[in-house]
C-alpha cells in the first residue's frame, strides 16, 4: 500500500493502511470530464481504492506536486514534464492524447498593431513559465527568425497574465484553453498564431515512478477509464459541455469553443512521441531555460526503456 508525503503529516495507522490514488488535474480537459462522470471513482471504489482529486492552476505546479509526493498521477502539456525532469521529478510518461495544436495560441488585443510573430521583437509577452505555451513561443519565434532573447518574456500565471493583458501591461499573451477561448470571446482577443504546423501540443498522462512500480494495474485502469471518458465526450459534445461549464464557471460559448479544440483518444506513449519530447528538452537546454541536458528516455515506461 502507498504512503504519500501528504499522508506523512498524519502519523496514524489508518493513514498508512489507506488505499488512495491522488490525481492532479487542471480545471479543464478530459480528466475534468472524467471526474464529473464519476466512472473512475466507481471503478476503483469497487476495488477498495479511493480517488482524491487535487486541482492545480497549471502543469508546472501539478508536476511539482508529483515531485514532492502529494499526487500519484496527473495530466499536463508538453513542456511541464521537461522542466520537472530537469528538477529530478520521478515521473513516468504513461499515455498521451492526440495533438491539439489549436488549443494554445499567442494572443494580442483586438486593436493591436502587432500583425505577425516578427512584430513581437522588443515586445512584452506574458506566459506561464514551463507550460506547453512556453515551447509554442520558442518555436514560433524560431520560425519567424526572431531570437528568443529579443522578446521580453514576462512569467505570469494565467490569472495574473489575463489581468496584465486586459490593462495593456503586456503586448501579447501565450495561453491555452479555456483561458484562450475566454480571452477570444470576452475580450475580443485576436489569435496571432497557434500551434498549427509548428508544435503538436500533446496532452500527457504521467505517474510517479514509485506508484507505477507498485500499482501498475491501477494506472492501467485509470488509462482505460480515461479512454472511455474520451470516447463518451467525443460522441456527446453537448453533454460534455454541460459537464464542463459549471466546473469552469464560464459562459457556454466559451466552453463550446474550447471543447471544439480538445483532442480525444488516449493512447500508450510511444518512442516517436518521446523523441518529440526530447526535441523540446534539447531546445530548452540550448536556450538555458533548464539547467542540464536531459535524456527523456529515462522517464519512459519500462516497456520502452
Amino acid at each position: 500500500m502507498t504512503l504519500s508525503a501528504a499522508m506523512l503529516t498524519c502519523a496514524t495507522a489508518s493513514a498508512q493502511d489507506a488505499k488512495t490514488l491522488r490525481i492532479g488535474f487542471q480545471k479543464y480537459g478530459t480528466l475534468t470530464i472524467l471526474k464529473a462522470l464519476g466512472s473512475l471513482d466507481k471503478k476503483l471504489g469497487e476495488q477498495g481504492i479511493a480517488v482524491k482529486w487535487v486541482e492545480f492552476p497549471a502543469g508546472p505546479q501539478l508536476l511539482e506536486g508529483l515531485n514532492v509526493g502529494s499526487i500519484d498521477f496527473g495530466t499536463v502539456g508538453e513542456a511541464p514534464p521537461i522542466f520537472a525532469q530537469a528538477a529530478q521529478a520521478p515521473l513516468v510518461y504513461v499515455g498521451n492524447e492526440p495533438p491539439a495544436p489549436t488549443s494554445e495560441a499567442i494572443l494580442v488585443p483586438k486593436d493591436s498593431p502587432i500583425q505577425s510573430v516578427t512584430d513581437l521583437k522588443g515586445k512584452k509577452v506574458a506566459l506561464n513559465k514551463g507550460s506547453n505555451v512556453h515551447y509554442l513561443l520558442v518555436k514560433q519565434l524560431e520560425k519567424a527568425g526572431v531570437p528568443y532573447k529579443d522578446v521580453n518574456v514576462s512569467y505570469l500565471t494565467p490569472a495574473d497574465a489575463r489581468a496584465a493583458f486586459e490593462r495593456g501591461a503586456v503586448d501579447a499573451w501565450v495561453i491555452w484553453d479555456p483561458f484562450q477561448a475566454a480571452a477570444e470571446k470576452q475580450l475580443g482577443a485576436r489569435v496571432l498564431a497557434d500551434g498549427t504546423g509548428v508544435v503538436n501540443n500533446y496532452q500527457f498522462f504521467l505517474a510517479s515512478r514509485d506508484y507505477l512500480d507498485k500499482h501498475p494495474d491501477v494506472v492501467k485502469t485509470v488509462l482505460e477509464e480515461i479512454r472511455k471518458g474520451d470516447l463518451w465526450a467525443k460522441d456527446h459534445p453537448k453533454e460534455a459541455v454541460d459537464l464542463l461549464q459549471p466546473v469552469l464557471g464560464l459562459e457556454r460559448p466559451v466552453v463550446e469553443l474550447a471543447a471544439q479544440r480538445l483532442a480525444y483518444g488516449v493512447t500508450p506513449v510511444t518512442r516517436e512521441v518521446l523523441q518529440h519530447q526530447q526535441e523540446i528538452a534539447d531546445a530548452f537546454y540550448a536556450l538555458k531555460l533548464i539547467p542540464r541536458k536531459l535524456d527523456v528516455q529515462e522517464a519512459a515506461p519500462a516497456e520502452l526503456r
